[in-house]
């Protein structure tokens, strides 16, 4: 799924702007964060609010190292929207919730650092 995590990496091959279009990245609200023990690797299962026109979809994300469930519910995120569904387990995954490794490889959430109105697309 990831080319590479490794911070030294060259840059992925050059692709046109229609291309990046074609990623639709939104921000969503987490309105629900629980426990997801059947995981191969820690992880929880979300629901986020993107707002009227996306509505609520659910994620599966190995963000336990430095999130705690109960932080997360109200935090802003970034997602691909636009991806097909992924089964993850028992979890039918509908967006690729964002995140940046750290110097140990563990997931950083992607997240506005003001609030913006759910939906927002990147750009």
């Amino acid at each position: 799924m990831h080319m590479s995590h490794d911070a030294d990496a060259p840059a992925a091959e050059t692709i046109g702007f229609d291309q990046f279009l074609a990623v639709d990245i939104r921000v969503g609200t987490i309105v629900e964060a629980l426990p997801f023990p059947e995981a191969r690797k820690p992880a929880f299962k979300l629901v986020i609010d993107f707002g009227p026109a996306i509505g609520r979809k659910r994620s599966s994300a190995q963000i336990t190292e430095h999130y705690r469930l109960e932080e997360l519910v109200g935090t802003q995120v970034a997602a691909v929207v636009n991806f097909p569904p992924r089964q993850i387990g028992k979890v039918m995954s509908e967006v690729l919730t964002l995140g940046f490794p750290d110097a140990d490889g563990k997931v950083v959430l992607v997240r506005p650092s003001v609030p913006v109105p759910n939906g927002g697309r990147l750009f």
